[in-house]
């Protein structure tokens, strides 16, 4: 069995239904679950948009992977600019 350590402390709740944990949680997103009334559960958490989520999954993850290899092993280069811009500017890019 693991042994866990916790520490309480009594916390006032302000007029507008605040309560500061202190600086070190500062603009953290926390998860707050009532449990039953008056017992609150506070969670830091992060939370991950519905229009990135596909970030996320293996296979997104592997192509993103494949590119930023490929993106270090080729980096940007000057060259061929002028070529680029007349073979864009023909219709054939």
């Amino acid at each position: 069995m693991v042994a866990t350590s916790t520490r309480s402390a009594v916390k006032v709740i302000g007029a507008k239904g605040q309560i500061l944990l202190g600086k070190k949680y500062a603009g953290r997103q926390v998860l707050v679950e009532e449990q039953e009334p008056g017992v609150w559960l506070v969670r830091t958490v992060t939370v991950l948009p519905d229009n990135e989520r596909w970030l996320h999954e293996s296979k997104a993850a592997a192509d993103l992977e494949r590119a930023l290899a490929w993106a270090t092993a080729n980096p940007p280069d000057d060259a061929n600019t002028e070529q680029l811009l007349e073979k864009l500017a023909d219709g054939q890019g």
